[in-house]
């Protein structure tokens, strides 16, 4: 005779099985290693992602801007570069030509101070020469001022390196020491260079030059022998105060 608790056990030992294959096998049906615990499926706030994307579009828009800033500098600065460099162009293109000009100017003068030193009367054809030749000096010195290049004003200035060369110093104590006492060949600049230094001859012996922006300084008085002025008295007693003030 069967047992009637026989099918109920059956279904007992069903539903054991199948809870004990759930918890060794895996959601996707492969089974679960006893040494790792169940690893659960990784949830994705869709906010967190849209700001961390929004993040790396930020950091290359900045990367972008960043090298779109230097390229427009480094553009300023050809085209800055490139103008400077036209406009040097433009103003010191004729010095070659000018330096060779010179040569011309300097025979004019010499020809200039030969009549000078000759010390009699020139006859009427040879003021006319000496005045062609002045004619042809003037306009020369005219033609290159037109393009840039000027006489240095020497004679009477301070000796500067940067535009004078001196060639011999003389004595001479009525002026200021290093000042500029002839000139033996004029000198020439074209813009802010120098095209040649002038040849001069400097003074030494004589008093310190005064700086133009000491008003104070002067040069000492030529007559030595004249006593100082007496400064004011220095024995005067204090002058008396008010005690009520």
């Amino acid at each position: 005779m069967s047992d009637p608790t026989q099918p109920d056990d059956i279904d007992h030992e069903a539903a054991a099985y199948d809870q004990t294959l759930d918890q060794t096998m895996g959601v996707d049906g492969k089974p679960i290693d006893d040494d790792e615990p169940p690893t659960a499926h990784a949830y994705v706030d869709p906010t967190i992602a849209a700001e961390a994307q929004i993040m790396g579009l930020e950091a290359e828009i900045a990367e972008l801007k960043d090298k779109f800033i230097r390229a427009h500098a480094e553009m300023d600065n050809l085209r800055k570069r490139t103008e400077r460099e036209k406009a040097d162009t433009s103003k010191y293109a004729i010095t070659k030509f000018a330096g060779d000009a010179l040569a011309v100017a300097d025979n004019l003068q010499r020809a200039l101070a030969a009549f000078a030193q000759a010390g009699s009367e020139p006859d009427a054809h040879t003021k006319t020469l000496i005045e062609g030749i002045e004619l042809t000096e003037s306009e020369l010195n005219k033609a290159l001022e037109r393009n840039g290049v000027r006489k240095i004003d020497a004679l009477g200035a301070t000796f500067d390196p940067n535009f004078h060369q001196a060639v011999m110093e003389e004595e001479n104590k009525d002026i200021a020491a290093g000042a500029v006492l002839r000139v033996f060949q004029e000198g020439y600049q074209i813009g802010d260079r120098v095209l040649r230094p002038s040849m001069v001859v400097i003074a030494r012996g004589g008093f310190k030059p005064v700086k133009a922006t000491d008003p104070a300084a002067a040069p000492p008085a030529a007559n030595d022998d004249v006593p100082p002025s007496p400064g004011p008295e220095t024995n005067d007693p204090a002058p008396e105060t008010d005690p009520s003030v």
